[in-house]
Parts: structure tokens; C-alpha cells; sequence
């Protein structure tokens, strides 16, 4: 199978680039015509590494009306994403191998994008017994977590990074004391207040993050924190590298983006966990990308029904539907406003998660792995979560304007998604 794209956008130069058999032939003036060649006319657009999502919740098994592996893989091609490593809290948790590879089996079925199966660091997340973590990556998990939960205890955290470094496999960890907790439901501040809600404190995060940074540097082992929210967490993190510790982290456009103050009137769509801070945290988030502190933007893509976010602030679920606005947010925010090049943000959304799960990613060379993501940088939209390929459509980014489209995506060479086809 041999694919051009044209007239295409690399690094600023126009050219065009030949695929062949899923890896880049050429980038340049060079083109192939004739039978059995699929042709993309690509003026104005640019074309970027396929992105990689190493943090999203496709809920099947057992939550399939909130998603399933065929919706999700369908809004992660439409948001760009070539690659996505899926979260173990599912029912029943990912915890065997035959479940690994039932979400192994179910996504090359779909054949939208690829995925990568996340398995739980504890049984049944319930952090009290280890998983069988060698199974599980022999199965084919790419990393483990027990997202949705904390591992509390620190000797079986501690066991899980030493047991899961024997065999070089990511271990994050979601950071959150849940005693500091203590029946908040969203960020501790003046939005709280002014709504009457409990509050969650920075605190919650940043000792747990704390933690597992005193784990990483006493044993010599990697960790990896998941979507971080707080000031105190990214200097805890920034700290900790300089000393060398084996620490890596990532955060979220929802999090480079907002602040509590989205959820005035009790926007139930700005429910999340960690909650939305303040915009000293936001801006302390910014920082941290810039500098070098944050290694990856994830999405944390988390879709609901309608039905569980309207359940009000106590008893809706945390969760934004973050796959289909993931690329325009980030690119509004940090490379239209000048924080960081189009380059760095390639690296937080392609190469560093790639790096961390140890699996090959697209680049825009020749003998590279053709997953290839068409934007148009100028095109400004309005998010319309009713058009959503997702089943979750919860987002408070709804109405928002935002620039940076995605047109195309590809994997292996394959056009996965194209816009055209739905107007």
C-alpha cells in the first residue's frame, strides 16, 4: 500500500511525504503516482508525529455505556491520537493477562488506532496484594496503575516500582491522600466557598506525590505521576529531577487551561479529579511545561453518560471528555500564546509518552513509523461536544473557541480518520 501526501507542511517547508508498507519512504520534493496509490492533498496543512495518549479510561469492560474500545478509538483518531494506553479501572479490573489481551483483541477488531493496555499495579486496585505484573506484561500490558486510586501503603508501592523495574515497565501512580481528602468534591478555595462545597486541599496531592518521590530516591527506581494538578507538586517534582531522581510526570489541558472558577453553578462537566485549581496552579502548570518539569500532556480522557453528570456535585463522577479537544486546547494555550514551540508540544504529546511506554512512535523522517497527524493551525473552531465521536460528551469546554484543527490521521500509513468525511 503506498500513500502521498502532498503540498504538505514539515517543520515549516512544503513538500510531500511517500509511505510505503506503514513507514515513511521519503519527505521531500519526491512523489509516486498509478494504480494503487491514495493521494492526499494536504495544502495548508501540517503534518505532526501521530500523537500518543498514555493516560485515557475506554471503560470496556463493564462501563460500556459510558464508552467502549470502538467509541474511544474513534474519538482518539479524531482528536489526532494514533496510539492510546488505556486505564485498568474497569469491571472487572484489568488484573489477568486474559483481560490484557482481550483489550488487545477487541482494539485490533475496531482498527482505528493503536492501544496499549494498562494493568493494575494492585488486585483489583484494591492496593492490598500485588498483581501478577510479569504475567500481565507478558500479556502485553505497556505499564501499570491503579488510576482511579491511590496505592496508600508505601511498602506495596514500593514493592510494585521495585518488582516493576526488574523488567524496565512504567509504573504511575495516582497521587492523592485520601484522609486529606476528607469528603471534598472539588479545589479548596473561594469557588468552594461561594458555591458552600467541601474543598479538596493541594495537600491531598502534593504529600502523596511527596511519597513517592522519597520512594523513587531511596530505591533507584522510576515513577510516574499522574496528571498533575498543584504548584507544590510541581516544584516537588522540578526538585527532585535536578537531584536526579528517577521521576517523571504529566498533566493535562484541562489543568493548562481552566481553573475552578468553571464550576460556577455547579458545572457538574468541570467535576474532576484532581480538581481544577487555582489559576496560581494553572500558571505554576505552565511553568512547569515550559521548564522542562513536565515530561508528557495526557488527557485523562474520562467520558460519562449525561445521566451520571447530572447527579450534582457530590454525586457525580470526576471525568472530562478530553480525547477530541485535547490538540486545540494545547496548542491555543501554550504555542499560539508563545509559552512553548510546536516542537516541545510534539514531544509532550508524541515522544516522551512513547519513551515511557517503551513503544515505537510515528516521526517525520524517512524509515519511520508512518502515524502521521494532519492539522490546520489556522482554522479557529467551536467545540461542540454533541458532535463528539465519543459517548461522553462531558466537557467544560463546551462553546469554547479554539484553534487548531485536526484533518487527517493516520496509522501505519492508513487513513484512520478524515474531516472531509463528515462534513
Amino acid at each position: 500500500m503506498v500513500t502521498v501526501i502532498e503540498n504538505v507542511k514539515v517543520k515549516g517547508k512544503e513538500c510531500n511525504i511517500v509511505i510505503e508498507d506503514g513507514r515513511i519512504k521519503s519527505v521531500g520534493k519526491r512523489t509516486r503516482s498509478g494504480r494503487g496509490v491514495t493521494v492526499i492533498d494536504a495544502r495548508g496543512l501540517t503534518a505532526l508525529p501521530g500523537f500518543i495518549d498514555m493516560h485515557v479510561h475506554l471503560r470496556e469492560p463493564g462501563f460500556e455505556y459510558k464508552e467502549d474500545i470502538g467509541s474511544g478509538c474513534a474519538a482518539a483518531v479524531r482528536g489526532g491520537f494514533t496510539a492510546v494506553a488505556c486505564m485498568p479501572n474497569t469491571r472487572p479490573v484489568i488484573d489477568e493477562p486474559y483481560l490484557v489481551k482481550y483489550i488487545l483483541q477487541r482494539a485490533k477488531e475496531v482498527g482505528k488506532c493503536r492501544v496499549y493496555p494498562i494493568a493494575a499495579i494492585t488486585k483489583g486496585e484494591k492496593g492490598e496484594q500485588l498483581s501478577e505484573m510479569k504475567k500481565l506484561a507478558d500479556a502485553g500490558a505497556a505499564a501499570f496503575s491503579d488510576d482511579g486510586v491511590p496505592v496508600s501503603d508505601s511498602r506495596m508501592m514500593k514493592n510494585a516500582l521495585l518488582y516493576a523495574a526488574t523488567f524496565d515497565l512504567t509504573v504511575i501512580e495516582h497521587c492523592e491522600d485520601k484522609s486529606l481528602v476528607d469528603g471534598g468534591v472539588v479545589n479548596e478555595g473561594a469557588a468552594a466557598n461561594e458555591l458552600g462545597l467541601p474543598g479538596i486541599s493541594n495537600a491531598a496531592e502534593d504529600a502523596e506525590i511527596a511519597r513517592n518521590i522519597v520512594l523513587s530516591e531511596v530505591y533507584g527506581v522510576p515513577v510516574h505521576i499522574a496528571h498533575v494538578s498543584t504548584r507544590g507538586g510541581m516544584q516537588l517534582i522540578r526538585e527532585a529531577k535536578k537531584r536526579g531522581v528517577k521521576v517523571t510526570c504529566e498533566t493535562c489541558p484541562h489543568y493548562i487551561a481552566l481553573t475552578d472558577a468553571e464550576i460556577a453553578g455547579f458545572n457538574t462537566a468541570a467535576k474532576v479529579n484532581p480538581p481544577l485549581r487555582s489559576e496560581e496552579d494553572r500558571l505554576a502548570v505552565i511553568e512547569a511545561i515550559a521548564d522542562g518539569t513536565v515530561d508528557c500532556i495526557v488527557t485523562d480522557h474520562a467520558p460519562h453518560s449525561k445521566e451520571d453528570k447530572d447527579g450534582g456535585m457530590y454525586d457525580a463522577p470526576n471525568g472530562i471528555s478530553g480525547l477530541e479537544t485535547s490538540y486545540a486546547v494545547c496548542y491555543t494555550t501554550l504555542v499560539k500564546s508563545g509559552v512553548i514551540s510546536a516542537e516541545r508540544l510534539s514531544e509532550l504529546m508524541t515522544f516522551n509518552p512513547a519513551r515511557l511506554l517503551k513503544v515505537e512512535c510515528g516521526d517525520l523522517k524517512k524509515g519511520a513509523l508512518a502515524d502521521i497527524t494532519l492539522v490546520d493551525n489556522d482554522v479557529e473552531w467551536v467545540v461542540e461536544p454533541e458532535k463528539f465521536a465519543s459517548k461522553g460528551k462531558n466537557t467544560p469546554f463546551a462553546g469554547r473557541r479554539v484553534k487548531g484543527r485536526v484533518e487527517y490521521t493516520l496509522v501505519g500509513g492508513r487513513i484512520v480518520y478524515a474531516r472531509k468525511e463528515e462534513i
